[in-house]
């Protein structure tokens, strides 16, 4: 089957990444990282002829395209270079000197030494990084060593050879960026203290080391101390523009894998992320179909060996996102962290099967919209504790201006859709004044008998736009009907956006991005709008109406046939007698002419 780009190109997303290509072998073939996912992939099938010769070849191959979303445009930078380096794609350049990004290394010995490194050696050290960007590295330790009087010789500073004086103090010490261990002019304490802010920033916990500095900076600008607290200030915008290190590549984790899951009612979706060495080396996203309406728990434990076994895996220790029952092999340990450097491996997995799984549903649902019906409709009975699906659903919302012309209207959705068709509204004959319970009250009834004395089926749900008193209102018609029981009617009040229930006495809250709260909200607009459109068209036309009734000599007939041939008072009063005389005689033209130039 021949690659279908466009296709593919929907499924990918605005965000920062790494996009993968493989052959029709399934073979991966290129690696690269973006800023914008779907930008960058475009590039490549938008204007080829602008591409050089090895990059058409590659296009031609391209038969698959993967993707994995990262925080960062720095993440995705170190997750390409991961991932070339794990799989040496045949269209991708290789470092032919297996450079490495640098490490901020504190080092195991006695006053322990900050600086950079390409060499990763496990000697007791502490690695911080890689960076990704060699200058953001150098601001970071010239920040460090701006904050913190560090050594920076490579002295053996032993009690015993401290003691015997071996050492003398440098320049460092005489220009103020050494307090002088050499000599034992600082305690080990006192710089171990430093040490521990350091590790502190480097880890991104700065908030300490950023307060600190916010009271040092004050206190300078109190004692008139302007250039010491410039200097200060520069220090605390470096600690706000520094990035201590990336999600994706952190050297305290040697060899996991990570797995995450997300499902709806027939699908579920598994991201794996496997790590070695500090790195991502793979990350896939698998989808399973639920066959018996199996649990995330038991979807995971089904998954995890298989895809342990698809990539050979043989970590010992496994992250998920909760605590699974599993019986095998004592030596392999779960971990459902919550906090540090796992939770953020953890949060990438979850980001990344979330996505998958929203555009594989929206792939799907498109192809069959019958699918999306069917799981919003079933949403909505779950959310709104109903006894059937909410196939058809009509809201009534009621209009007017002080009492004055008050209208009521009715919107209908069938299959979480406007049938407009459908769409019903009212001229209140019971009610006078501003009584809006009353004007829901008869609105409710007449629409029901309606359908009753038509044999017309009945909707499963009911929303009144109004708080307990408009819902007591349509209730009591719905008791007088005898269908109360037959169907389920909800109040949706606008201040909070809580819905009432008949007899409940707290209100239900349903979050503010469900679909559910969604759909309700968008009758409850329809309707508002239908009504609104409705009792702005009756106001209009009584008022015309009314106002041509005070010509004396022009009966309500006569008003109806003005109404009828001009539309407005406006198109009346620029009319010629030629014109009027369609519908008037020479006297009503007169007594017209005559009530115009009096008002």
């Amino acid at each position: 089957m021949e690659f279908d780009y466009k296709k593919e190109l929907g499924k990918i997303p605005h965000k920062p990444g790494v996009y993968q290509y493989f052959d029709k072998e399934d073979t991966l073939i290129y690696v690269g990282k973006a800023k914008d996912l779907r930008n960058r992939v475009s590039s490549y099938f938008v204007n080829t002829q602008q591409l050089n010769s090895k990059t058409k070849v590659l296009v031609r191959k391209i038969n698959r395209i993967a993707f994995t979303i990262v925080d960062t445009e720095i993440d995705a930078w170190l997750l390409e270079n991961n991932l070339i380096k794990k799989h040496q794609p045949r269209y991708n350049v290789m470092l032919k000197d297996d450079k490495t990004y640098p490490w901020i290394v504190i080092k195991n010995e006695r006053f322990p030494r900050v600086f950079w490194t390409r060499r990763y050696i496990k000697d007791g050290s502490r690695y911080f990084g890689p960076y990704a960007s060699v200058g953001m590295m150098h601001i970071v330790l010239d920040m460090i060593r701006e904050l913190f009087p560090l050594r920076t010789c490579n002295l053996s500073l032993t009690e015993e050879n401290i003691a015997k004086g071996k050492f003398k103090v440098c320049l460092e010490y005489q220009i103020g960026n050494c307090k002088g261990p050499c000599e034992g002019y600082q305690s080990e304490e006192d710089y171990d203290q430093n040490l521990s802010d350091i590790k502190d920033i480097l880890n991104g916990k700065i908030s300490m080391v950023t307060n600190r500095l916010k009271e040092q900076m004050q206190e300078a600008v109190q004692g008139m101390d302007f250039e010491r607290a410039h200097k200060l200030k520069i220090k605390l915008d470096k600690l706000d523009n520094y990035q201590s290190k990336s999600t994706v590549v952190n050297s305290s984790i040697s060899n996991v894998d990570v797995f995450s899951i997300a499902s709806e009612s027939n699908y579920a979706f598994v991201n794996f992320l496997r790590v070695v060495n500090g790195v991502i080396i793979q990350t896939q996203t698998v989808e399973l179909k639920k066959r018996l309406d199996e649990t995330d728990a038991e979807l995971l434990a089904i998954a995890i060996p298989e895809i342990r076994s698809r990539y050979s895996s043989l970590s010992r220790e496994i992250i998920v996102p909760f605590e699974l029952d599993i019986e095998g092999n004592e030596q392999i340990k779960f971990v459902v962290p919550k906090l540090g450097e796992k939770r953020k491996l953890l949060d990438l997995s979850l980001k990344n099967v979330a996505y998958f799984k929203k555009e594989r549903l929206l792939q799907y649902e498109k192809l069959n919209p019958e699918v999306k019906v069917e799981r919003v409709l079933t949403q909505m009975q779950k959310d709104l504790r109903l006894p059937v699906l909410p196939r058809h659903i009509e809201c009534f919302d009621n209009s007017n201006i002080q009492g004055n012309y008050p209208v009521s209207a009715i919107v209908v959705f069938k299959d979480a859709k406007p049938s407009k068709k459908d769409y019903r509204h009212f001229n209140v004959k019971t009610v006078e004044g501003p009584n809006d319970f009353a004007t829901m009250e008869e609105a409710v009834f007449r629409r029901y008998r309606r359908l009753l004395d038509e044999d017309q089926s009945l909707p499963q749900l009911i929303i009144i736009d109004g708080g307990k008193g408009q819902l007591g209102a349509a209730l009591k018609s719905l008791k007088l009907l005898g269908i109360e029981k037959k169907v389920t009617v909800i109040g949706i009040a606008k201040r909070l956006e809580e819905l009432y229930y008949p007899g409940d006495q707290y209100p239900l809250y349903l979050d503010k991005k469900s679909e559910t709260l969604k759909i309700i909200q968008h009758l409850r607009d329809e309707a508002h709008r239908f009504g609104i459109t409705f009792h702005r068209n009756q106001r209009s036309r009584k008022t015309f109406v009314s106002e041509l009734d005070n010509i004396p000599g022009i009966g309500k007939v006569t008003v109806q046939k003005l109404l009828t041939s001009f539309r407005s008072v406006k198109k009346i009063k620029e009319a010629t007698d030629e014109e009027l005389k369609k519908v008037l005689n020479l006297k009503q033209i007169q007594a017209l002419r005559q009530y115009f130039s009096a008002q």
